[in-house]
């Protein structure tokens, strides 16, 4: 029963702790992220999202605590085998510049070289559909796109060797309105098809309401409110979290 349990564990926290110096981001933080689940980050700056993200990739490690992924301390597993099975996409894409759109979606897998020539055109067609755009866009530069098509390119890239685990730091955050809105459709779309865990962090609590299964409200490197979307709005737990849903 209880490795039936870990199972459904993609990422596990146990009393997690952060420092650099005398600064304290996260402060004894255990939780539970669910495999398959869509679990939306959100709280002021400096409370700590970020840190847990990279906690998750290895970036960085615990001050105090064990992060799991899979079971698997990430303290002590291989972290450049960790890192090829989670996909990253941040706020400003980070696509490379000198590279076509097909030669960015298709760089991770070209470092093992998983893919052949053919499958290699096969897959970053599939994946530029999956997100919504073009086949034929494969070819072009990263300075020929509009900022959402970068987007779109930069979730294709994080999907394309097949991560078991999202990680997506405001990835809509710098494009416009209706731009963002489009994304958040196609998330939700990319969610309900793939057996994907994501763990995604937002400034914007509309966001984080809609795009999440479970939303976890931080401030000071703690967790304020970990429910459902629905739990949260019902019962916000303290005046913070009440002041993030007035903006809803």
């Amino acid at each position: 029963m209880k490795n039936e349990m870990a199972a459904d564990i993609a990422v596990r926290f146990e009393h997690v702790s952060v420092a650099f110096g005398q600064n304290e981001i996260l402060k004894d933080l255990s939780l539970e992220v669910k495999r398959g689940e869509c679990m939306t980050i959100i709280g002021s700056s400096g409370c700590g999202k970020t840190t847990m993200l990279r906690l998750v990739n290895g970036l960085i490690m615990p001050t105090a605590g064990q992060v799991e992924v899979a079971g698997e301390d990430v303290g002590k597993t291989d972290l450049i085998q960790l890192r090829r099975k989670i996909g990253y996409a941040i706020q400003n894409v980070g696509l490379f510049p000198h590279m076509t759109v097909g030669q960015n979606i298709a760089y991770v897998p070209s470092l093992s070289r998983s893919w052949s020539k053919e499958e290699e055109k096969k897959q970053v067609e599939d994946l530029l559909k999956l997100v919504g755009l073009d086949p034929a866009m494969a070819k072009r530069y990263p300075s020929e796109l509009s900022g959402g098509q970068k987007q779109r390119v930069g979730i294709a890239r994080a999907l394309a060797a097949n991560p078991s685990i999202l990680l997506m730091d405001e990835p809509f955050g710098a494009v416009d309105s209706i731009t963002r809105r489009g994304l958040q459709k196609e998330l939700k779309r990319l969610h309900e098809t793939m057996e994907v865990t994501i763990l995604f962090v937002t400034h914007d609590i509309r966001e984080a309401l809609l795009l999440g299964d479970r939303v976890l409200v931080m401030e000071g490197g703690k967790v304020l409110r970990l429910d459902t979307p629905k739990g949260v709005k019902e019962n916000p737990g303290s005046e913070f979290v009440a002041k993030l849903l007035e903006e809803d």
